[in-house]
């Protein structure tokens, strides 16, 4: 077994909620198989009795977990579970060098790392363990549902399929081989230059405030949450984004390739008008199609929602509908 690293972690609460007073929170660590070390916020109920079912958070994409992992987080414990909310490897408080990367394997790995934590927890019963992946990491946990027979119950929420919008851009509108062709000729040839620098460029977070008006509204809905309301110095998405080639191998690893095989229960929820619900829909169509394993699988559209309100907004997010989902496990 390897060693965890000694990370430095604040002790201060800087999230970009508010703490909550029906829960007791902690700093923790684990470890990955790769033996990068990751940061965690845990969540345990105040007077808790017996071992509960426990839930690990992660998400969105290149955002940390003092943003709204962490609120899911605390809510669901403040309903009973076990939680933690972790930063992915290579962000935030949480290990691995360079900083800034991303990698379909590792960041499904990261997810497995954090369900071995849980499993071997003292508070938590092994055997009702779920997931929550938020916005690109909602297709990561779809990937590690399908890979992970100890994961007992599993919510995409606001997903993003990160393979298909590397590949295919948005809406799949460069979903061509010459113009995949083209990004990776770009992106290589920046591998060149940096190699020889000895240091990335960053990829650029969201947009500052305020927007121009001439952005789509998901551009301006995104810089509103990490650049506003939701700001935090150590989110990528807040400041300057991603490696510049940080995310180039998600162009041919699709994640979703087994989901038709996942046994144990998954909802996909959705906001019916946020740009990304085209990912929620096909990935649970394509979760439904020809499987055996159907009858526990749902998809859960929120009239009139965007993709954001499934962030923060908790006159949205369906947390009813959660703690019934996972206290099934």
């Amino acid at each position: 077994m390897m060693k965890t690293a000694e990370l430095k972690l604040t002790q201060d609460w800087d999230k970009t909620f508010e703490k909550s007073d029906k829960v007791d929170h902690r700093k923790v660590t684990f470890i990955n198989r790769y033996g990068i070390t990751l940061a965690a916020d845990m969540y345990t109920p105040k007077g808790m009795d017996g071992k509960l079912p426990a839930i690990a958070v992660c998400g969105p994409f290149g955002a940390v977990k003092e943003q709204c992992s962490g609120l899911y987080a605390q809510t669901m414990a403040e309903r009973g579970f076990v939680t933690i909310a972790f930063d992915p490897s290579f962000t935030g408080e949480s290990g691995g060098e360079p900083r800034y990367m991303a990698s379909p394997d590792i960041n499904t790995e990261d997810f497995q790392a954090a369900v071995d934590f849980l499993a071997t927890n003292e508070l938590v019963d092994p055997e009702r363990i779920g997931i929550i992946g938020i916005c690109g990491w909602g297709g990561m946990a779809l990937n590690t549902a399908a890979l992970d027979t100890r994961i007992k119950a599993t919510v995409a929420s606001t997903m993003y399929d990160m393979t298909r919008v590397n590949a295919n851009g948005y809406f799949d509108s460069e979903d061509s081989e010459e113009q995949r062709y083209n990004k990776k000729v770009t992106l290589n040839n920046l591998r060149t230059e940096e190699y020889k620098k000895g240091s990335y460029s960053r990829g650029g977070g969201c947009l500052p405030l305020p927007v121009p008006e001439d952005v789509p509204f998901f551009v301006k809905d995104y810089s509103e949450y990490y650049k506003g309301r939701a700001y935090h110095p150590r989110s990528l998405n807040s400041n300057d984004g991603w490696n510049t080639i940080g995310c180039l191998s998600f162009m041919n690893q699709p994640i979703l390739r087994y989901t038709n095989e996942i046994r144990s229960s998954v909802l996909v929820i959705h906001g019916d008008k946020a740009h990304s619900c085209y990912f929620g829909k096909d990935a649970y169509e394509n979760m439904v199609k020809d499987s055996k394993y159907a009858d526990n699988k749902e998809l859960m559209l929120i009239p009139g929602a965007v993709h954001t309100d499934l962030y923060d907004n908790t006159d949205v997010i369906p947390f009813d509908k959660l703690e019934e989902f996972f206290g099934k496990m």
